[in-house]
C-alpha cells in the first residue's frame, strides 16, 4: 500500500539501547539483575504490609498500590527489552506496539496520579489528624484508586488513539526499547503538529496539575511541622514524608523532561537514557527509598526477619 511514494509499515523494529554486539550480553545481565531486584523489592513491600497489622493503614495501602504499579511498569518494558538484547529478531507488530503503548501510558499515568493522593494522605494525617480516619477511610481510599485508574485509562486512550491514527511510512525502526509516543511521531510521514499539541497539553497538563497538588499539600505540611514544638514529633512527621517527596521528585522530573515538551525537540539518545531511568531504575529504587527512610517499615522488616 502506497502513500506519497512511501510504503506503510506493517511492523516495527525496536532498536533498543545499543546495536553494538559487544554490549548485548553485558546489558542483558545488568537489566536482568535490575528486574529481579525490582520484583523482589516491590513484592517484599506488598508482602510486608499485608503480613503486619500495624501497617494496615491508608498510607501503606497506597504504598502497596505504588509497588504493584512499579511491578507492572517494569514487566511491560524490561522483559521485552531483555529478549531484544539476546534475539536477532527485534520486531514488534503494529498491534503489539499499540498495546504496549496503551499499557505503558495507562500504568504510568496511574503512578503520576497516585502521588498527589499519597501527598493528600500525608497532608490529612499531619494537618488534620483527628479527621484522618474519616477522610481517608477504606472506602475513600478504594474510591480514589478507582478514580485515578479511570483517569489514567482515559489519558492512555487519548494518547494511543491520536498516535496510531497517523500513517507510519518513513521507517519502521523505533530508536527506543519500547513503543513511546515521541519516538513514533518521528516515523510518521504526515503532519504531527496536532499530536504534539495533544501530548503536551494532555500529558504535560496532567503532570503539571499533579505537581501543583503535591506542592500545595507539602506547603501545608511544612507549615504545620514548623508549628510542632517537640523535635521528636517533628522528625517523625518529616520521616513519613521525606521518602515520598524523593520519589515524587524522581518521577515528575523524568516525565516532565520527556513529555512536557514538543517532540520536535526530542533527542533520541538523551531521552532514551531518561526513559531507562524512569521505566527501569525508579521502579527498582522506590521500595528501597521507602524502606530506608521509613522507621515503621524497617521495624516491620526486623520483626519479620526475627520471626524467620
Amino acid at each position: 500500500m502506497k502513500t506519497e511514494n512511501w510504503t506503510l509499515v506493517s511492523e516495527f523494529i525496536l532498536v533498543g539501547l545499543s546495536e553494538d554486539p559487544a554490549l548485548q550480553l553485558p546489558l542483558f545481565m545488568f537489566f536482568l539483575l535490575v528486574y529481579i531486584i525490582t520484583l523482589v523489592g516491590n513484592v517484599g513491600i506488598i508482602t510486608l504490609v499485608r503480613a503486619n497489622r500495624h501497617l494496615h493503614t491508608p498510607m501503606y495501602f497506597l504504598l502497596c498500590n505504588l509497588s504493584f504499579i512499579d511491578i507492572c511498569v517494569s514487566t511491560i518494558t524490561v522483559p521485552n527489552m531483555l529478549s531484544n538484547l539476546i534475539l536477532q529478531k527485534k520486531t514488534i507488530s503494529v498491534c503489539g506496539c499499540e498495546t504496549q503503548m496503551f499499557l505503558i501510558f495507562a500504568i504510568g499515568s496511574t503512578e503520576v496520579f497516585l502521588f498527589p493522593v499519597m501527598a493528600y494522605d500525608r497532608y490529612t494525617a499531619i494537618c488534620n489528624p483527628l479527621l484522618y480516619p474519616v477522610i481517608m477511610s477504606n472506602r475513600a481510599c478504594i474510591s480514589l484508586i478507582g478514580f485515578i485508574f479511570l483517569l489514567a485509562i482515559i489519558n492512555s486512550l487519548i494518547q494511543t488513539t491520536f498516535t496510531f491514527m497517523l500513517p507510519f511510512c518513513r521507517s519502521n525502526r523505533i530508536s527506543h526499547f519500547f513503543c513511546d509516543v515521541p519516538a513514533l511521531l518521528k516515523l510518521s510521514c504526515s503532519d504531527t503538529t496536532l499530536n504534539e499539541v495533544v501530548l503536551v497539553l494532555v500529558a504535560g497538563g496532567l503532570i503539571a496539575a499533579s505537581v501543583v497538588i503535591v506542592i500545595i499539600s507539602y506547603t501545608y505540611i511544612v507549615l504545620t511541622i514548623l508549628k510542632i514544638t517537640s523535635s521528636a514529633d517533628q522528625w517523625k512527621a518529616i520521616s513519613t514524608c521525606s521518602a515520598h517527596f524523593v520519589c515524587v521528585a524522581l518521577l515528575y522530573g523524568t516525565l516532565a523532561f520527556i513529555y512536557a515538551k514538543f517532540p520536535s525537540s526530542y533527542s533520541l539518545t538523551r531521552d532514551k537514557v531518561v526513559s531507562v531511568f524512569n521505566a527501569v531504575a525508579i521502579p527498582m529504587l522506590n521500595p528501597f527509598i521507602y524502606s530506608l527512610r521509613n522507621q515503621e517499615v524497617k521495624q516491620a522488616l526486623r520483626k519479620a526477619i526475627g520471626r524467620k
